[in-house]
């Protein structure tokens, strides 16, 4: 079944879904943020098949998320986050702190993030680039950008 593109439509987050919304991809930028850097590593961890996960890295470097790095002649491939890589990971903190908040139940969260500027764990909350207020969906606004065709 070909899986359908949205990279075409006049909306960032159709764009995006183009990028990462098949449900491995994600998991896949997870484990590499984490440190799992080789092919099967990350399958091992994923139980993932060969073929989807190589189609997943696959498009994800072809996408300019991940880059590969040799590791060896054979050749072998190691997987690391480009810029574009840790931006996308920025946008899995957000789901992260959406699922310890309302699927994590009474076990709580599964993974904990201590922040390097400060040091204590906490987790991504969203807020305005201009004024710093807190910023979610109640606290904006919809208008047509230069981009909409409107």
């Amino acid at each position: 079944m070909q899986r359908t593109r949205f990279g075409e439509m006049a909306c960032s987050i159709a764009r995006t879904m183009d990028v990462i919304g098949e449900p491995w991809s994600p998991l896949v930028l997870r484990d590499v943020f984490a440190g799992l850097r080789r092919f099967d590593e990350i399958q091992a961890d994923l139980g993932i098949s060969r073929k989807v996960l190589t189609e997943r890295l696959n498009h994800l470097v072809d996408e300019g998320v991940l880059e590969r790095r040799p590791y060896d002649s054979r050749p072998r491939f190691e997987y690391h986050l480009t810029g574009k890589g840790a931006e996308l990971v920025d946008l899995l903190m957000v789901m992260v702190a959406w699922g310890d908040r309302w699927l994590a139940g009474e076990a709580g969260p599964p993974v904990l993030y201590r922040h390097h500027a400060c040091g204590e764990v906490s987790h991504v909350d969203l807020s305005c680039a201009h004024c710093g207020e807190p910023m979610h969906a109640g606290d904006v606004d919809l208008l047509p950008g230069p981009g909409s065709g409107h």
